[in-house]
């Protein structure tokens, strides 16, 4: 039985080490939320129609609100931006 040895040029030249790249869109942003503030979510979460929105996308509506509220987003319904 012959033994090979490997040199350096019969290693994988593709092989990638480290965590696999992340997707590009859309980004995640962990935050801290004070109960209370939970608390008051999870209530107007209750009071919405079926189906219900989960904790997150209540969230994500309730800033998208108060972007468009300010100006910074367009309403979906009003593609030239004049809110």
């Amino acid at each position: 039985m012959s033994q090979k040895t490997m040199t350096t040029q019969e290693f994988s030249v593709t092989k990638k080490v480290g965590r696999p790249r992340g997707r590009k869109r859309p980004e995640t942003a962990t935050v801290r939320v004070p109960v209370e503030t939970l608390h008051q979510v999870d209530a107007w979460i209750a009071a919405q129609p079926e189906p219900r929105p989960s904790r997150p996308e209540a969230i994500r509506l309730a800033l998208k609100d108060w972007l468009t509220g300010l100006g910074l987003l367009k309403h979906r319904d009003d593609p030239e931006g004049a809110n």
